[in-house]
């Protein structure tokens, strides 16, 4: 099944979307996929087959800078979380004459689901009927066990230390090459639990009174966003009707932060039935 790779170009740069084949009936709903820091849309290639054999119409996202999305991060590079929050906007406003008249999930993993909840919150609240958090997470180190804490909150503002000094996080071992703002926009929520403000306003009122239904989807195995790392997130969208869920099916590869993308099992069909119910 080859998705079509296509383009939205603002601003002198590009925005790469797969789209996945149609189904039959016009009225599926549509899934826009958000992935994680430094991962490429193609990688989710298996799961939005899964979806699509579910009988929904699903869009994969590169985000800046990765795959088919320019511009490659460099030192010249200051964006961070709110314009990749932008950018979930114009994808929606590309996709909405495919999309009119359907219910639309917005699926983030990981950062994807940051930048998913961020624009939500201070964009556009209309449109999506759903928003579905997978492995995604505030990495708080007061969450964390102390000793793990501690080491966590070390290694974040490492990183971040690093990024400031070399102007361009490499992807040392981690999230791929980044622009400065994107690492910094990490690490903050790494050291307070929070997100940091958006053009002098705080997101957090905003998320608090965020009514759109999610599901938050946690993974067995997942070292990078343990489950008590998305309960703190959940704790932030008080007013929205949040469907917990713990993935812990039994696979031929062991689930972690990412092989879950790439395994048979249930996820897809929950998302599924997410999608179609709201």
């Amino acid at each position: 099944m080859e998705p079509t790779q296509e383009y939205i170009f603002r601003n002198g740069n590009q925005l790469g979307v797969q789209s996945y084949p149609e189904p039959d009936h016009a009225d599926a709903p549509a899934v826009i996929i958000w992935p994680a820091m430094g991962v490429p849309a193609r990688f989710y290639r298996p799961f939005a087959e899964q979806l699509v054999a579910e009988g929904l119409a699903v869009h994969v996202v590169d985000l800046r800078g990765v795959g088919a999305s320019s511009p490659r991060p460099d030192r010249g590079s200051q964006y961070g979380y709110p314009e990749l929050a932008a950018d979930v906007g114009a994808v929606r406003d590309w996709l909405a004459p495919r999309v009119a008249g359907r219910s639309t999930l917005l699926l983030g993993h990981s950062l994807g689901a940051h930048i998913c909840l961020l624009h939500l919150a201070l964009g556009d609240r209309s449109g999506p009927s759903g928003v579905a958090v997978v492995a995604a997470g505030l990495a708080y180190w007061r969450t964390y066990p102390r000793a793990r804490g501690l080491l966590t909150l070390a290694q974040t503002q490492m990183v971040a230390k690093v990024t400031a000094l070399l102007g361009v996080w490499p992807g040392w071992g981690f999230g791929g090459r980044q622009a400065r703002g994107v690492i910094r926009d990490w690490a903050y929520t790494a050291r307070h639990g929070r997100y940091r403000s958006i053009a002098g306003t705080d997101p957090e009122p905003a998320l608090a009174a965020l009514r759109v239904p999610v599901l938050a989807v946690s993974i067995a195995g997942d070292d990078f966003v343990p489950s008590f790392s998305l309960d703190h997130l959940c704790r932030k969208l008080v007013s929205a009707p949040i469907e917990r869920v713990h993935y812990n099916d039994e696979t031929t590869v062991p689930l972690n932060h990412f092989t879950w993308a790439r395994t048979e099992g249930s996820l897809a069909r929950r998302v599924a039935d997410f999608a179609n119910r709201h």
